[in-house]
């Protein structure tokens, strides 16, 4: 028995004690067979024998529909690099407050400014309407976010980007497998980014993506996978040069390997998530919760509770796992600005998040 805080407490008949988590990654054997198979062939660096981080490169390339993918260690990596890829010294980029901390960090990381743009209240998305006000002639980049896998409302945030003529990187950190109408998530942006972390859709021991879709994105991929290995480039043999400032941010074979068999899942998990979501919305009698969307991945499920520490406490005491997705980004020691986001705001202090996961079962949702 464990009690804490919250009185987590259930004992299965083998003694162990089992709750019902917020997320949770679905794997079999083929996941572990998969890197076993790696590990003993002793390939575990990309580069090296078989190169299972450029398989997953190619069917990652052709399952979003974009025009080139490289393979990177997180999602993190994945938002610095893109942004690298500009010149944002000293430019601003809107971007929504209601994410998780990567995003915003990734703009700074790299010179910019992050203009807090506020969310829409049905969607928790990137609000359309509030980022164009907040246009000015230092704006160079718009960063919006697939929040909890919901695709964003890209027609009008590419015409405001064509219009002002912007970039347009978005982060899909848990948008792998989304869709909008027939676009995959992914072939969307100039840039898209995509994370791996164990509790996502798609889930490696560590890993992330970017997907390019620019004109020259050859150029932009050669650069990308410079920088991904510390700035290495023109490999020849043992030889090589030092071209540009670097990090040592490649995928490992490991996490590909195990990314392959994933992505042959990736539809199918989705599927599960959606039928679960289907089941909160319908079955929730609850008066803001997360939309039924077609092409929206369910990375996270969400409701709005007007008592929510008290909420979460229950939950808890019935061995259930909630989360808070997430704490503003401008109201953080950091980023802390006087700049006023009613919605984010308000929804920031009332949303739960809900397990959903491909592990979860019938008997788990029921309860």
């Amino acid at each position: 028995m464990i009690s804490n805080k919250y009185n987590l407490r259930i004992i299965c008949s083998s003694g162990e004690i089992k709750i019902i988590k917020l997320f949770s990654p679905d794997f079999d054997s083929k996941e572990i067979n998969a890197a076993i198979n790696t590990i003993k062939s002793g390939n575990w660096a990309s580069g090296s024998g078989v190169n299972k981080v450029k398989e997953f490169e190619e069917n990652f390339q052709k399952k979003t529909n974009s025009k080139t993918c490289v393979a990177v260690d997180s999602g993190t990596a994945a938002l610095e690099l893109a942004l690298s890829l500009f010149d944002l010294e000293n430019k601003e980029v809107l971007v929504p407050s209601l994410t998780f901390i990567s995003t915003i960090n990734a703009i700074t990381f790299n010179g910019g400014k992050p203009v807090f743009v506020d969310i829409e209240p049905e969607t928790l998305n990137f609000d359309p309407v509030d980022a164009e006000k907040k246009i000015t002639s230092k704006t160079k980049m718009i960063l919006p976010v697939h929040f909890g896998g919901l695709p964003i409302n890209i027609k009008k945030i590419s015409k405001i980007a064509r219009k002002n003529k912007l970039l347009l990187v978005t982060d899909a950190a848990h948008a792998c497998g989304a869709k909008i109408g027939q676009q995959k998530i992914g072939s969307e942006g100039d840039c898209v980014c995509f994370s791996f972390h164990p509790v996502k859709n798609l889930a490696m021991p560590k890993g992330g993506a970017i997907t390019i879709n620019l004109k020259n994105f050859k150029k932009y991929e050669k650069i990308i996978k410079s920088l991904r290995w510390c700035g290495i480039d023109n490999r020849h043999d043992a030889k090589y040069d030092v071209t540009r400032l670097g990090h040592n941010y490649y995928m490992d074979e490991i996490s590909a390997s195990i990314g392959i068999i994933q992505l042959k899942k990736l539809e199918s998990m989705n599927k599960k998530r959606y039928s679960i979501a289907k089941r909160y919305f319908n079955e929730l009698k609850v008066e803001n919760k997360m939309p039924l969307i077609k092409g929206c991945s369910y990375h996270l499920n969400w409701i709005l509770s007007e008592k929510r520490d008290k909420l979460r406490e229950f939950l808890y005491s019935k061995d259930i796992e909630t989360g808070i997705h997430y704490q503003p980004a401008h109201k953080m020691g950091l980023y802390k600005t006087k700049i006023k986001l009613p919605v984010t705001e308000q929804i920031s202090k009332k949303i739960v998040t809900l397990p959903i996961h491909t592990t979860l079962n019938r008997k788990n949702i029921d309860y």
